[in-house]
């Protein structure tokens, strides 16, 4: 357990390298006065790093997912972002291999790395190639990847990332698709996870408490690899994709939130508008399948959100950041216009009457919290 003489430490050092002051707040609560009956979860939890922003922007289009994004629209994109106060940006180097990354760090060089938070992936090793692997990635760069879950290939990743992305710190490491869903694994996945809960999650516990990052956990599409995880390791935050969203919810509710709450690890919300479906694309999630009577269903709280003023969009960043648990949402954007308007919707407010109507028309679950208005 890192402690408060050692944070101390790191930060003092911090100032002596760089003549800046540091953070006013660490990055866990620690209490000067810790009860002795604290259970063992208790004291876990008063260190995790939870996420100062709530919301942010995720990676996938900035790394060419499902068509091309020009370079100049990538850092237009990031700029407008930035304008609308956005300070969380979500990387892997899956996305586009290395491509996402190369295109953040080329932004993110000319701000300062105290003014904002970085969270990027580990799990794949890219290699140089002339055949890139045929993926979502449309002109990705040159590299195919290798999978290495191992504590030696975190720490390989990490660098590589450091390098691509052009810094000197990452603030979150996810464990990236170590799920079912991932076509490469399938039900492979389970080796693969024996193998990072000796590897990758012991040693993201030790770069935490290096303070070499502030926090790790997984990043995924489905739940049972984050309910997995939180019964073998210590994860702070953990990425759940696809599985929070106005479309799909419930599973969520009665099985992944739940247990995140008992242990404090809190929840990013990746793909909230499931991959632009929410935000008017005839496209859900990452493989294109369109679920029986989601267009349907889509445009009766269409319907709603606008009969109050209000738009999917907003209605839809709202409900998936609404649980206290959640630290933020990460939707994606391939334009400064995209980037804007995710933004100015996380800033808007959604009428009362639209949580109201759609838990009457069961357009949403009964038990889903929703945002509190005034």
């Amino acid at each position: 357990m890192i402690t408060r003489r050692h944070f101390l430490t790191n930060t003092l050092k911090g100032v002596a390298l760089t003549g800046t002051a540091p953070l006013l707040t660490p990055f866990w609560s620690e209490p000067s006065n810790e009860p002795e009956t604290m259970t063992e979860d208790q004291k876990i939890a008063r260190k995790h790093y939870r996420l100062p922003y709530h919301s942010g922007l995720g990676g996938v289009a900035i790394g060419n997912g499902f068509k091309p994004t020009s370079d100049k629209d990538a850092e237009q994109a990031l700029e407008a972002a930035w304008a609308q106060g956005v300070r969380y940006f979500d990387t892997s180097p899956w996305y586009g291999l290395g491509l996402s990354e190369r295109r953040f760090g080329h932004f993110l060089k000319n701000q300062k790395r105290e003014d904002y938070v970085l969270s990027t992936k580990v799990g794949r090793i890219l290699k140089a190639t002339k055949t890139p692997p045929k993926a979502l990635w449309q002109n990705p760069s040159p590299f195919q990847h290798a999978y290495d879950y191992t504590a030696s290939g975190v720490r390989r990743s990490v660098e590589d990332s450091l390098q691509r992305l052009g810094l000197d710190s990452i603030d979150i490491v996810f464990i990236h698709d170590l799920s079912p869903d991932n076509g490469d694994l399938k039900e492979r996945w389970t080796e693969q996870f024996e193998i990072a809960a000796k590897g990758a999650m012991p040693e993201l516990t030790k770069m935490r408490e290096e303070g070499i990052i502030k926090g790790w956990g997984l990043g995924v599409n489905t739940i049972e690899p984050i309910l997995k995880t939180l019964e073998v390791a210590d994860p702070d935050v953990c990425l759940s994709a696809t599985q929070y969203s106005l479309m799909y919810h419930q599973d969520a509710l009665d099985r992944l939130f739940p247990a995140c709450e008992k242990k404090d690890v809190s929840i990013v919300v990746g793909a909230p508008l499931n991959a632009g479906f929410l935000a008017g694309v005839d496209r859900y999630n990452y493989s294109g399948q369109m679920p029986e009577g989601y267009k349907e269903k889509r445009e009766k709280i269409s319907a709603i959100a606008k009969k109050h003023g209000t738009d999917l969009r907003t209605v839809a960043l709202h409900f998936s950041a609404a649980p206290s648990f959640v630290s933020a949402v990460i939707p994606g954007a391939r334009t400064a216009q995209q980037a804007s308007e995710n933004a100015i919707s996380m800033k808007a407010k959604v009428p009362a009457e639209v949580w109201q109507e759609l838990k009457a028309q069961k357009l949403i679950s009964e038990q889903a919290p929703t945002p509190k208005v005034g």
